[in-house]
């Protein structure tokens, strides 16, 4: 089965339609799903911890555009789950942590340990494939480290018999997403930035 994995959009309107035109374009088939922080909080980390009861619009940035735009199921990141906290709405939170799909599960990430230079120490999880995102910075990790490979966008990697972490890269700022093909096990790395450039000067 094929799988559309898209993750870190905050809310971002061109880049999420962007993507969303890729999908389309690229594997109409793949069954979309959101690797969380669908949304912007406009309160910060640490102003956080001090507010609640506050007016969804004053907490995030919600467009009727953008909403228009999530018909796809999602597990929710930490944008969520700190929009939750200051206004005390329940939509959110209901979006599930974790997502099981074929032959692996997804996470948003800000469930693991990060060090200072925003490279994820991953909890002990028995599945052989683990997507996530938060970081914005696509990759492929084995044994908490990242694979010294260059991403060739739009190329499938096959994926041996072993343990891997995979970062689908960000939405915003990049249109980055990753296709996963539960059948060939194989994974591709997306970015709609590329497939428009390389259109627009009729490659």
């Amino acid at each position: 089965m094929l799988y559309a994995l898209l993750g870190d959009l905050h809310s971002n309107i061109a880049d999420t339609k962007a993507v969303l035109t890729h999908i389309q374009q690229t594997a109409k088939d793949a069954e979309i799903i959101g690797l969380g922080d669908l949304y912007e909080c406009t309160v910060s980390k640490k102003k956080a911890k001090t507010i609640s009861g506050l007016p969804l619009q004053k907490a995030a940035i919600i467009e009727n555009d953008f909403e228009q735009l999530l018909t796809f199921p999602s597990i929710r990141g930490n944008q969520e789950e700190r929009i939750t906290h200051v206004t005390g709405i329940e939509r959110f939170i209901t979006l599930p942590e974790i997502m099981d799909i074929d032959g692996a599960m997804l996470i948003h990430g800000h469930q693991f340990q990060w060090s200072v230079s925003w490279q994820p120490m991953f909890p002990n999880i028995d599945k052989q494939i683990l997507f996530f995102g938060h970081s914005h910075e696509s990759g492929i990790y084995r044994q908490n480290k990242k694979l010294p490979i260059r991403i060739h966008f739009g190329q499938p990697i096959e994926l041996q018999a072993k343990q891997y972490r995979i970062n689908v890269g960000s939405v915003v700022d990049h249109r980055e997403w990753c296709l996963y093909d539960s059948d060939k096990r194989t994974v591709t790395f997306m970015c709609a930035s590329s497939f428009e450039a390389k259109y627009a000067v009729g490659i």
